[in-house]
């Protein structure tokens, strides 16, 4: 079964009259990294193109429109702190609304909605109506510019994945708020995640995320989206949405449920990146996000890469 799920980028600087909130995590071994950064601000824009030597790695949700699709934002501003309706079409190269699409980790379409500062997150689940038109409460905690990443592939003959973003706006008043430091443990409702592997810059490498519970790992995981975890991983700055493949899936005779989720994910470039791990245990879904930071691609002489990254608990799931 195909299972990857695309992490999608998105561009811009947060409006003078938006904000989000945020909650932190706590802190643990850091993950490796190609290299030590130096010394950044936190909301510079990445480079866009992996360190020479690498191939790019495409990212998503950096377009609203893509190979003859577009994304059709029929709410593309809310009240923070009210619960809204927001609805949505894709529309094909005429202009109709797409009304029929390929299920993917058990959904025709995957929702993202995610602050610009990377801090407030929401994976949703929208219902689609027969017009093609799609829609779904959302409550965002805080003012601010967000980006919405609609992930889905359309039922057409020979029609590929797609991730397509657009820019929505949360009103109210504005309160700046930093990236969360890198770190490689959180706790979010009473779960411990740790963050263990490498991300690298135009280069796949294994993530592992390992859930534990009042010290006891969790052996029960519950499957989620087809897999035992769902992660996402968003680009610093631009809010590139990057490709992360599941290893393993339930019911495959290999995969265990806990306490460890491996997944596969490529950087495009060097940067600060937020994972955010969704994963079900007891009838729940739980969040956990981290901040990683990944170098530039090591010189041929390099050797020993210093590790950096971060873990942080979202400020709220949305599921």
């Amino acid at each position: 079964m195909h299972t990857g799920l695309r992490i999608t980028a998105f561009a811009a600087a947060l409006a003078a009259t938006f904000g989000t909130a945020y909650g932190v995590g706590s802190m643990a071994e850091p993950v490796v990294a190609e290299r030590a950064p130096a010394p950044h601000d936190e909301h510079r824009r990445p480079s866009p193109e992996p360190h020479a030597g690498h191939g790019a790695t495409p990212a998503g949700g950096l377009q609203i429109s893509d190979k003859g699709y577009t994304l059709d934002l029929a709410t593309p501003r809310v009240t923070a702190g009210q619960r809204a309706e927001l609805r949505f079409t894709v529309r094909d190269a005429s202009g109709d609304a797409v009304t029929s699409y390929r299920r993917e980790h058990d959904k025709e379409l995957h929702l993202i909605v995610a602050s610009r500062d990377l801090v407030t997150y929401r994976h949703l689940h929208p219902t689609r109506a027969a017009d093609g038109t799609w829609s779904t409460p959302v409550d965002l905690p805080s003012a601010g510019g967000y980006r919405v990443f609609a992930d889905f592939t359309p039922a057409t003959k020979g029609a590929e994945n797609l991730t397509l973003g657009a820019d929505l706006a949360a009103s109210g008043r504005y309160e700046p708020a930093r990236l969360p430091a890198p770190d490689s443990a959180v706790t979010t409702d009473g779960y411990r995640v740790e963050l263990a592997g490498s991300l690298r810059p135009g280069k796949a490498g294994e993530l592992k995320l390992k859930v534990s519970r009042d010290g006891e790992p969790v052996t029960d995981l519950q499957p989620y989206l087809g897999a035992y975890g769902h992660l996402v991983a968003l680009r610093s700055g631009d809010l590139a949405y990057l490709h992360v493949h599941p290893n393993g899936e339930p019911g495959d005779g290999a995969t265990r449920p806990g306490p460890e989720i491996s997944f596969t994910a490529t950087a495009p470039s060097a940067g600060t990146y937020r994972l955010f791990l969704d994963f079900r245990h007891q009838g729940e879904v739980h969040t956990a996000a981290f901040t990683v930071r990944v170098g530039p691609a090591p010189d041929a002489g390099d050797r020993d890469p210093a590790p950096e990254a971060t873990t942080e608990h979202s400020d709220g799931h949305g599921h």
